[in-house]
C-alpha cells in the first residue's frame, strides 16, 4: 500500500458502517458523483474509476451471507476477486477464514482493503494484478460480488471462475441483476434488498442475488 494511496483513501472516504452488513465499517464516498468525476479528470484512459469508494450491491449480499452462514468460509482459505473496498474478503476473515486474499488492479482499491481491513480488526492480504488469466492457486473458497457489468469483464470472470470451481473451490457469487451474469451457470443460494447509492444505481434498493457456481455445462447429466 503506497503512502499517497492510503492519504487518498482517507482525505475522501469516511469510515462508516455498510448499510446492508453495518457489522463493518467502510471508508465509504459520501458524494458519489464528485469523487467520480475527480478520480476520472484528465485521466480518463488510465485511472481505474473508485469502485472501491462504495458498497456496492452484489457486495453487500455477498457480504450478508458469508456473514449470516459463516460455515461457508470458516477455516478456510478465500479468495476474493474485484474486491474493491474489500467488503466481501473483510466479511469472510470475520466468519473465521484461515486466510483472506483480495485481488485488485487499483492501487487506491488496494490501500482502501488495507486501511478497512485494520478499521475491522482483520487479516487480509491485499494483491495488485489482474489475475483472470490464471488460478485461483489454493483457494478452498473464491467470492465476487458484482463482476458482471460488461460483456468483455463477464467473459474472462467466467473462465476464470469455471477454472476454480473444477479445481475443487466454491465458488459463490453476489449479483444485483446485471445484464451479463449467465445464469444458466449458477444456481440460487439467497435473495436480499439491498440499499445502495441513488446517484449511482438510480434506485435506493436493488434486489440482489447470492449464486453459485456449477461448473457443469449446462444440461449436462448430474
Amino acid at each position: 500500500m503506497s503512502d499517497l494511496s492510503a492519504a487518498f483513501v482517507r482525505l475522501h472516504a469516511r469510515l462508516a458502517p455498510v448499510a446492508f452488513v453495518p457489522e463493518v465499517r467502510l471508508h465509504q464516498a459520501d458524494e458519489p458523483i464528485g469523487l467520480w468525476e475527480l478520480t476520472e479528470g484528465e485521466f480518463r484512459s488510465s485511472q481505474p474509476p473508485p469502485f472501491w469508494a462504495f458498497a456496492w450491491a452484489g457486495g453487500q449480499a455477498l457480504a450478508r451471507y458469508v456473514t449470516d452462514h459463516p460455515e461457508v468460509v470458516a477455516g478456510r482459505r478465500v479468495l476474493d476477486l474485484a474486491s474493491g473496498s474489500g467488503l466481501v474478503a473483510i466479511a469472510a476473515a470475520r466468519a473465521g477464514a484461515a486466510a483472506v486474499r483480495a485481488a485488485e488492479v487499483d492501487e487506491r482499491a488496494v490501500a482502501a482493503v488495507a486501511l478497512n481491513a485494520e478499521a475491522n480488526g482483520v487479516r487480509v492480504d491485499a494483491a495488485l494484478g489482474d489475475v483472470l488469466d490464471g488460478d485461483a492457486g489454493d483457494a478452498e473458497v473464491v467470492l465476487a460480488g458484482d463482476v458482471f457489468y460488461s460483456e468483455a469483464m463477464a467473459r474472462r470472470m467466467l473462465r476464470f471462475l469455471l477454472r476454480a470451481a473444477r479445481s475443487g473451490a466454491r465458488v459463490l457469487v453476489g449479483d444485483p441483476g446485471r445484464a451479463f451474469l449467465p445464469r444458466e451457470r449458477f444456481r440460487e443460494l439467497a435473495g436480499y434488498d439491498v440499499p445502495v447509492p441513488e446517484a449511482l444505481e438510480s434506485v435506493r434498493v436493488k434486489h440482489t442475488t447470492v449464486w453459485e457456481l456449477d461448473p457443469a455445462p449446462p444440461g449436462a447429466a448430474r
